[in-house]
């Protein structure tokens, strides 16, 4: 997904509209991980709220592709991502400025439709063959997040390489970001799907079943946030980025299914690797 035409439009729109009424309107533009999306836009509305004449307009997709939009120069002021190293691609770009944050916590988990009509009844069923599973395609923190779960499966003795090797068999489709797997297993298109444990909002909860990955294996996601090099309102997009790290921001990610962040956690790249304390 490129920088769309019609996010370009209601830029234009917006400043329209301000000349019309008199009043200057203050857009500030918020790349986010697709996980993000009810939370942030929540966020945005009571930003808005508080920020008369702000308009907050979102660009959510996979945090790869939100990297490589990035890096070809497409106009931000705060990106947010589903893990360090995304951020760390961005800040490679020269794209971030300033050190991120961890501002969120998040935790894998299997979802099939509500029929269940693969009959699955455990994480260990993922193996068996005739599955038709989704997860998201490389480069995408939740398939980086995947990959680090299926390395600890094939290490423990009760699962092992084959476990891992049927998981692999079964994937019939990668998707480009997390909300495209879910919607894939809502849908019943396909019969299980890996994504975050907040993914399961309010409006598809009644369409699948949510199984636990086992503590042993499951993953903890982190997700970062930083103000965009070459923002056109480094203040405006500072203040958003303490709103998301804010008491009033941290409960409302929680509503959405997320771990509050971990207070005043930073990260800094040490050739291109994250090190965050």
């Amino acid at each position: 997904m490129r920088f769309t035409k019609s996010l370009i439009a209601v830029v234009l729109l917006a400043a329209s509209l301000s000349v019309a009424v008199g009043q200057p309107v203050r857009t500030l533009i918020v790349f986010a991980a697709s996980s993000l999306t009810d939370a942030f836009e929540e966020i945005g509305a009571a930003f808005e709220t508080g920020n008369p004449g702000v308009d907050v307009l979102f660009n959510f997709a996979g945090s790869s592709t939100l990297v490589a939009q990035l890096s070809e120069g497409a106009q931000a002021d705060v990106f947010a991502s589903a893990n360090p190293r995304q951020m760390a691609a961005a800040q490679d770009a020269g794209r971030i400025t300033g050190e991120p944050w961890v501002f969120a916590r998040n935790r894998l988990a299997l979802i099939v439709p509500a029929d269940n009509p693969a009959r699955i009844e455990s994480f260990a069923d993922l193996q068996n063959p005739g599955i038709v599973l989704v997860i998201a395609a490389e480069g995408v923190p939740v398939r980086d997040y995947t990959e680090a779960m299926l390395t600890a499966l094939s290490a423990d003795p009760a699962f092992g390489q084959t476990y891992v090797d049927g998981f692999r068999a079964n994937i019939r489709s990668e998707e480009s970001n997390v909300r495209q797997v879910v919607a894939k297993v809502a849908l019943g298109e396909a019969d299980a799907g890996i994504v975050y444990s907040s993914d399961v909002t309010p409006d598809i909860r009644e369409s699948v079943l949510q199984f636990d990955i086992p503590d042993a294996f499951n993953v903890i996601a982190e997700y970062l946030i930083a103000v965009v090099e070459g923002t056109a309102d480094g203040e405006l997009a500072q203040s958003f980025v303490d709103t998301v790290r804010s008491d009033a921001g941290q409960e409302t990610l929680e509503r959405w299914g997320f771990v509050r962040g971990v207070p005043e956690r930073q990260c800094r790249y040490l050739l291109f690797i994250p090190v965050c304390w």
